[in-house]
């Protein structure tokens, strides 16, 4: 009966899916329709970034444009479909993968499951809904945690490398395949990376591929600032955008803050060579760092932090009882806050405050106590 159980939510899960998809087919996933349209560019051999575009800019690498572009010439509600039902499928991935990979599991599925689900189900549906990748960066990343745990560094690298053309923030994991030492690993990142930045070539020409990834970094580096005070912004940067507004302050402090995070981050990794298995942590750690490190860092995003949550929740026992009911707390802060519930304002009030970072800081920072410990 225990094993009959989750199938039946995950049956359960693709039917309310079918029945949501059904609902809203002819209207959201904003996000998956800039990736549509980038394929069908890319095929076309036209121009990816475009001003003409406003908010709904292409920001992501050509390859991966290419890799869209055959989903792009389905119909349009064929091409949501697909990538909807993919959605909720990596959901039901991550969620399972984090509890299969988790090293020395201490608490029961149930609860490792149930309780997460509660907390990030909010940033799933909100993925899904939008039609965004960060379900398929994270999935990659737990795909390349088995490869290590098989000793095959060599796949880990290329996923992860597969991983930094559908979301650039995985660049964070080259430094630290370098820091492991894991040499093929990094042999094999920098082989697929070269490979996904030349490979438009064949579409575009020599010249043409040079303009389209300059035509990236602009998009890239000229969009953040009108986007760090944003009510969903999560990332240090835009803490302190809310805090003291855009400027030369707030600036430096989140400079200054994301420097002292990455060292930390740094830390833990070097420390986790006296662990057993240190490669779940590590990979969590990363993902975790992601949306607070970028300056698009929107609230959602933090689904990528499933494994580092499923983990701490693992690992209640090695923290004082108030130190659980925080973490319990900043959870559901995160989590449970809805703006239909609470109220237009509240809510915006409630995000503005910031309080959901330093939630997912405090988080971390227990991430980086287990590894003191030496609990993971």
């Amino acid at each position: 009966m225990k094993k009959v159980l989750p199938w039946v939510a995950v049956v359960l899960l693709f039917a309310v899916a079918a029945v949501a998809f059904g609902r809203r087919s002819h209207r959201g996933m904003l996000d998956f329709e800039v990736y549509r349209v980038a394929g069908a560019r890319a095929a076309a051999a036209e121009p990816l970034y475009r001003a003409e575009d406003g908010h709904w800019q292409f920001k992501y690498l050509p390859a991966f444009a290419l890799a869209i572009a055959p989903l792009a010439q389905l119909p349009p509600v064929a091409a949501r479909a697909a990538w909807y039902f993919l959605s909720v499928g990596l959901i039901v991935l991550l969620i399972n993968r984090s509890l299969a990979w988790l090293p020395d599991r201490r608490s029961s599925a149930a609860f490792l499951v149930w309780i997460t689900v509660l907390a990030m189900g909010k940033f799933y549906v909100r993925e899904v809904g939008l039609g965004q990748s960060n379900l398929l960066l994270a999935a990659m990343v737990l795909a390349a945690v088995a490869c290590w745990r098989k000793r095959r560094d060599v796949a880990a690298g290329a996923l992860l490398a597969a991983a930094t053309i559908v979301k650039p923030y995985a660049i964070v994991f080259l430094p630290y395949l370098v820091a492991r030492r894991k040499w093929d690993g990094v042999a094999s990142y920098a082989a697929v990376l070269v490979a996904a930045l030349v490979l438009p070539a064949a579409r575009y020409g020599w010249s043409g591929n040079l303009g389209q990834l300059h035509g990236w970094w602009s998009v890239v580096t000229t969009s953040t600032a009108p986007n760090l005070a944003g009510q969903d912004n999560v990332s240090i940067a835009g803490m302190y955008a809310a805090w003291l507004g855009v400027g030369p302050a707030a600036g430096w402090l989140g400079a200054v803050t994301g420097l002292a995070f990455v060292i930390a981050c740094a830390w833990a990794v070097l420390r986790g060579s006296h662990v057993a298995s240190p490669e779940y942590l590590d990979a969590g750690l990363l993902l975790f760092a992601i949306p607070l490190l970028s300056p698009q860092g929107w609230d959602y995003v933090l689904l990528v932090s499933t494994p580092a949550v499923m983990l701490l929740l693992d690992r209640l026992g090695e923290f004082p009882s108030p130190v659980r009911w925080l973490l319990f707390a900043s959870l559901a802060v995160a989590g449970l806050s809805f703006w239909d519930v609470l109220g237009r304002e509240p809510y915006r009030a409630l995000m503005m405050s910031r309080i959901v970072t330093v939630g997912a800081l405090f988080q971390v920072a227990l991430v980086m106590h287990l590894r003191a410990r030496r609990a993971a």
